[in-house]
């Protein structure tokens, strides 16, 4: 691990990010309290989903898509993708953390771990806040990207400061530490 690039530590989680339920939808919502079964079935559905990837269930993991990320990618795009970046890494688990509701959209605090394979052979972590919709009656993960969660918090101010949006920050383990490794910067060279 010591030889590893701060440019090939950041391709490695990169490639652990976008396999990691990254998908968007854009919800407008005013802010209120989550009801306890809200919070059992936030928690639940993004349970389902992580464990829905982790074992390469990805045709049920397509349909737990909410309708926009599904109509930007057919079906067959998605399950090839994830079967091809199927042998980079091995999930391992998830921790959900906080949730927070505000009517059909709800945000979950995650760490994910995972073993990235080849061509590394290191372990991984990511920080990750999920963003679910429900949509008839489901919740469906949407993870955003940062000009959708700017625009959400544009027109949610009151979300904004009550839950304020958290970037995805990503870990390797060197030497029994976790090194974070920066995203969205070009590294250090």
């Amino acid at each position: 691990m010591k030889n590893l690039s701060k440019s090939k530590l950041l391709i490695l989680t990169l490639m652990f990010a976008v396999c990691s339920l990254s998908f968007l939808a854009p919800v407008s919502l005013p802010v209120i309290s989550a009801a306890p079964s809200d919070d059992s079935e936030v928690r639940n559905a993004v349970q389902r989903i992580f464990d829905q990837l982790k074992g390469g269930q990805y045709e049920a993991l397509y349909d737990s898509l909410p309708s926009s990320s599904r109509s930007r990618m057919s079906r067959d795009r998605f399950v090839k993708a994830l079967q091809g970046s199927r042998n980079m890494y091995q999930l391992e688990r998830i921790e959900i953390g906080p949730t927070r509701v505000s009517g059909d959209l709800a945000v979950v605090d995650t760490t994910m771990y995972a073993r990235i394979a080849q061509p590394f052979n290191a372990d991984g972590k990511l920080v990750v806040q999920q963003y679910l919709v429900r949509e008839d009656g489901s919740w469906r993960v949407a993870t955003g990207d940062r000009p959708t969660i700017d625009r959400f918090l544009k027109s949610n101010p009151g979300f904004a400061r009550k839950f304020p949006i958290k970037p995805t920050r990503a870990f390797v383990q060197q030497d029994g530490k976790w090194v974070e490794i920066p995203l969205g910067r070009r590294p250090d060279k």
